[in-house]
Parts: C-alpha cells; sequence; structure tokens
C-alpha cells in the first residue's frame, strides 16, 4: 500500500471524528498537537459526564474507558517504554511525511484506531439499540420478561458448546477404543501393558515414521516433527495420549489435542535458530533470576518451586520451561541426588516458605519411592503445611494415577496440619475421559483436591470453548484454577491469543456460568516477576497500538502497593490477525465484536 493509500485509509478512519482530523492536519507541532488533543479528549469526557439520553449507560462506561486508553498512548512517559510514538506515526502518516524508519501500517492498525475512536464516540455498536423489554416492567410480567432473555442467552452458550466434543461422550470413547486396538497391535501389547505406565513411557512415541505408521498425518505435521528429530528438539506422545486423536488430520474435533504434542514447522525452525545462539535467551520467565539454588524457583515471599526433574512422560510443544526441558528417556534430566539434598536444605533453611510446589518436568515420571521420599523428607520440616504436585499424567497418562501410589501420597494428606493438592493440566474437553475421571477420582476418594491450570491458546479460544471445559471438569471432581494467558515466546506464537480474548471469554463467557464453574483466576505470568492478574484492569495499562496493529502493555507486578518492583512491557498479538484466523476456521467474526473493547 502507497503512502497516498495509507493517508486515504488512514483520513476514512479519522472522518468519524472530523475534529481531531483537523488537529492532525494542522500546520502545528507534535508537541501542540498533544496538548490540543488531550484538551479535545477532555471535552469528550466531560460530555460523558453530562445528561445524554441517545447513550446508554453501559456505552457511557466504554466511552470513558476509550478516552482513557488514548490519553494513555499520549504519555511522552509511555512512548519511551513503547519505544514509539503514536501519535508522531499517525502525524506523519496523515500529512505524507513517513518516515524511512517507519514501518507500514497493517490492517490491524486501521481497524485499532477505528474502533478506539467509535469508543471514544459513543458509536462501539457491540450493543442493540433497542432496551430490554423487561426494563419497562416491574413484578411478575418483568419477571417472565427476564427469564425469557435469560433463556436466550442460555440458548446461545449451548449451541457453541455443542460444537465441542468431550471425551466421555460414547462416540468419543468408541473411536479411542479401536486407536488403542490399532496402537496394541503396532507394538504388539497386550491389554495388561496397556495398563501399565512404564510401557507407555517405554514406547513413547518420538519419531516422525513411527507417527505417521500409528495415526494419520498432514504434509505439514510430518515435515514438522521429522526436522525437530534432526535438529534434536524433543518430540514425546504416550500411546494412550495418541489414542485420543482422530485418525484424519485437520479436523476441529482433536486439533487442541494434536497441537498439545505436534510441533508446528514455525516452532521447530524458532527453537532451531534458538538454541544454536543462546539457550539463556529461550528463558522467557527469566527463571535464572528467581532460581537461588540448582531445583529451586522463588518469585513469592511463602511459596517455592521444586524441580526434582526437568522432562515428561510427554512433551507439550509450548512448555513454559522448553529450554531446559530433556528427551522423554534422557538419563541427565533427574536432578542429581546432592543437588536435591541441596534444593531440599535450602527449603529448612528458609522458614518463610511453607507451601512447596513440586514440579519439572514431570515429577511423576519418578518411581514411588522417589516421590515418597521427597515428601516424607518435606513433611518433615514443620514450617511446610501445604505441598502441591503439578503434573499432567491424569491427562496424558492416566494409567500412572494407581491405587497404591495415591495411598502413599495420601500418607502426607493431614487435616488440620498438612494439605497435599494434585495440580494438573486439562486443555480440551476432548481430553477428558473415563480413565482421567478415574485417575482423578482415586485422589479425591482420599480427600486430596485436584486443580486445573488452562493455558489459554488458539486451540482453545473459540466461544464458550474454555467455559464447557470448566464445566465439564467440576464434573469429573477438578477445580478450576488458573487460566494463564499464552507467554510470549516466539516459538510459539501461533498458540498465543490477544488478552482481550481472554478478557471477553472471563467477563462474558464465563460469566453465563454458575460460580462453581468459573472459579479460576485469569492471569499473565510476568518474567521475573509472577502472576499479574488480568481480571483487574488497575494492573496493566495499554501504552501504545503498534503499526502492526499489536497493543503494547505496561504489566505492573504484584508487588504494587506493597514494595518497589519494575514493571513490564509486553506486545500483544494484532486483533484482527487473530480475527483473520479465527474466520478462516469457520468461526463468525461478529459473534467476537466486543473483543476491541477490552
Amino acid at each position: 500500500m502507497t503512502s497516498q493509500q495509507n493517508k486515504r485509509r488512514l483520513t476514512h478512519v479519522f472522518s468519524t471524528a472530523p475534529d481531531l482530523l483537523e488537529i492532525f492536519i494542522s500546520k502545528e507541532n507534535v508537541e501542540e498537537k498533544r496538548i490540543r488533543i488531550r484538551t479535545w479528549l477532555s471535552q469528550q469526557l466531560d460530555d460523558c459526564y453530562e445528561q445524554n439520553k441517545e447513550i446508554p449507560p453501559l456505552e457511557y462506561l466504554l466511552r470513558r474507558d476509550a478516552i482513557d486508553v488514548f490519553r494513555k498512548i499520549l504519555s511522552p512517559r509511555n512512548e519511551a517504554l513503547a519505544g514509539y510514538s503514536m501519535l508522531t506515526y499517525v502525524n506523519d502518516l496523515l500529512n505524507g511525511a513517513a518516515r524511512a524508519e517507519h514501518p507500514k501500517p497493517r490492517s490491524g492498525f486501521f481497524a485499532e484506531l477505528e474502533y478506539l475512536l467509535r469508543g471514544i464516540l459513543g458509536k462501539s455498536g457491540i450493543y442493540d439499540d433497542k432496551v430490554p423489554a423487561f426494563i419497562k416492567y416491574e413484578g411478575v410480567k418483568a419477571a417472565r420478561l427476564r427469564s425469557a432473555e435469560l433463556s436466550r442467552m442460555a440458548r446461545v452458550a449451548n449451541a457453541h458448546m455443542a460444537k465441542y466434543t468431550c471425551g466421555l461422550e460414547p462416540d468419543a470413547v468408541r473411536r479411542r477404543s479401536r486407536n488403542k486396538s490399532r496402537i496394541l497391535k503396532h507394538f504388539d501389547a497386550t491389554e495388561l501393558e496397556w495398563g501399565q505406565w512404564q510401557w507407555h513411557l517405554r514406547h513413547a512415541i518420538q519419531k516422525a515414521d513411527t507417527l505417521r505408521s500409528l495415526v494419520k498425518l498432514s504434509e505439514e505435521e510430518y515435515a514438522a516433527v521429522q526436522l525437530a528429530n534432526r535438529e534434536k528438539i524433543p518430540v514425546g506422545i504416550t500411546p494412550y495420549y495418541l489414542s485420543l486423536f482422530d485418525n484424519e488430520p485437520g479436523g476441529l474435533r482433536d486439533r487442541a489435542v494434536r497441537a498439545q504434542v505436534l510441533p508446528s514447522l514455525h516452532y521447530v525452525r524458532r527453537m532451531a535458530q534458538m538454541k544454536a545462539c543462546d539457550s539463556q535467551s529461550m528463558d522467557f520467565m527469566l527463571e535464572r533470576d528467581t532460581s537461588p539454588i540448582e531445583g529451586i524457583t522463588r518469585r513469592y515471599p511463602n511459596v517455592v518451586i521444586l524441580k526434582p526433574v526437568l522432562t515428561c512422560p510427554q512433551i507439550c510443544v509450548y512448555c513454559q520451561r522448553n529450554w531446559q526441558i530433556e528427551d522423554v528417556h534422557s538419563t541427565q534430566a533427574v536432578l542429581q541426588k546432592n543437588k536435591l539434598d541441596k534444593a531440599i536444605q535450602w527449603i529448612a533453611d528458609t522458614p518463610e516458605i511453607n507451601e512447596v510446589l513440586i514440579t519439572g518436568g514431570d515429577p511423576l515420571l519418578l518411581s514411588n519411592t522417589r516421590i515418597e521420599s521427597i515428601l516424607s523428607r518435606l513433611a518433615a520440616l514443620p514450617q511446610v503445611i501445604r505441598i502441591r504436585i503439578g503434573t499432567r499424567t491424569p491427562v496424558t497418562l492416566p494409567q500412572r494415577i494407581t491405587e497404591a501410589f495415591v495411598r502413599t501420597v495420601a500418607r502426607y494428606h493431614v487435616p488440620g496440619k498438612r494439605e497435599i493438592i494434585l495440580v494438573t493440566h486439562f486443555e480440551h474437553v476432548y481430553e477428558i475421559t473415563p480413565q482421567a475421571m478415574e485417575a482423578v477420582q482415586k485422589f479425591r476418594r482420599y480427600g486430596m483436591e485436584v486443580y486445573n491450570q488452562l493455558v489459554f491458546t488458539y486451540y482453545n479460544s473459540r466461544k464458550f470453548e474454555a467455559a464447557l471445559l470448566r464445566q465439564k471438569l467440576r464434573l469429573i471432581g477438578v477445580t478450576p484454577y488458573y487460566t494463564f494467558n499464552t507467554k510470549g515466546k516466539e516459538e510459539t506464537d501461533d498458540f498465543r491469543v490477544p488478552i482481550t480474548r481472554l478478557l471477553q471469554e472471563q467477563k462474558e463467557e464465563a460469566r453465563l456460568m454458575p460460580g462453581t464453574v468459573r472459579t479460576d483466576e485469569i492471569v499473565f505470568n510476568v518474567p521475573g516477576l509472577g502472576k499479574n492478574y488480568l481480571r483487574a484492569s488497575q494492573h496493566r495499562d495499554i501504552i501504545s497500538i503498534l503499526p502492526d496493529g499489536r497493543r503494547a502493555y505496561e504489566f505492573h507486578p504484584w508487588e504494587k502497593k506493597l514494595a518497589l518492583a519494575g514493571t513490564y512491557v509486553y506486545q500483544d498479538v494484532p486483533i484482527y490477525d487473530y480475527l483473520k484466523r479465527l474466520k478462516a476456521d469457520g468461526e463468525d467474526p461478529a459473534d467476537y465484536r466486543s473483543i476491541w473493547y477490552y
């Protein structure tokens, strides 16, 4: 697109606000324009506070928030944080003074500006023009009309959720049974062996050709795994989890399952590049700055992470610690005994720690004896009142959750003294199976809670997809705990979702569900700092809109108002690109129209 075309397109965007356009095309310098735009925004805000019957109350609130966003974008401090001035960029585009260093604006940039201006002017268009009928009445008539409206909302939600298949459905169970028979035949194995978790571990599928002989792959899936094998990037899929695949690639039903373990070509190529440079650059969460001793990570006053092993029975593509994760069968993955001893002693010598999260990797890769040894030593520390075990085995290898293992763990769960919690990671309702449910119930029967941490990715971000997962998790005995925004790791760009979509899901879709189903907290894990609660808008600010349509955010640390700490600047995924991708997958972007106003 030429500079003249960009100017025409931008002029069209600003045509809804002619006063603002007049400021931009005036002969004044940028700083004078900044002052005039601030005055214009103040006038818009003043108008908000006047009695205006043409603007409904909810549109007023949205208008107020949009004005605040534009004010923050104009801040010189925020421009310095973002490393870019949107004011200067727009001014140059409108006045034909685009600089050589300016990147060309993309469609996402124009869309962000258009929706921001609509919001400022009270013309978002996300609400129906008609006032709900029940508002005009009182008593029983109002209640009946309100009930009819609630039923309509429920039907819309149910229609969306009906698109997604739960692994407990009879058809899904039968499909997986046929898959299991095919896999057993390939390995010349028995039903008895299928029930042994060690067998699955020994036969974890790592090679592209083995994988293709067991399940149909797209050409890209095969090429990506083949390249990962060549570049020595760990791949691992348990035979059990492979049985959850549909046998035809490209379907929407099992795509979240496949995406968990089949790396994309982008992922493999980027991983290979980064590994060739400096593995530390892949430490997105800056664990090197929060690990006082090997095997330990600490970001909070009372909680510590203990990592006795750095691999899993199954390798998840978007793993936070992919830069550390070893091959499934690596003998180097287990923390050496002397280092584990030092890590546990470090906890003992830090009396402020009263909660330990045992994770990795997946600690349930270790034998019962080793796990019991760790639990017994932690339980012997008088300050430790809670031990969490982070594991994905109920999802990827439910055979690991044996009665003997659960009885061993339950010995350290002492009501009133010490709590043992299992924290697992279901990503999609298609992963919920009778076997996974039984693994969960084994812990529940001994009085131990099971929580779920969901990573909100492109592959579970369609309307009501995550809401349905939480609903089904409750039915199998799992409590929703956290929903994490996808990490901003370059190699997993194809997993990333705009923060606004996660906010939209929690504020619109999850809100339609009963409280017991929407009990989790939505968070952004700030590198080196810890969890930022996305639900609370005062913990982050939009500080800019970049030429490619990405929003730049400043995240505030959890220490805010407790102690001084740094903030963190993050560049998000363009909303426009995300909606375009959804449309290509058959979604209606109109169903997501409010996404621009979060």
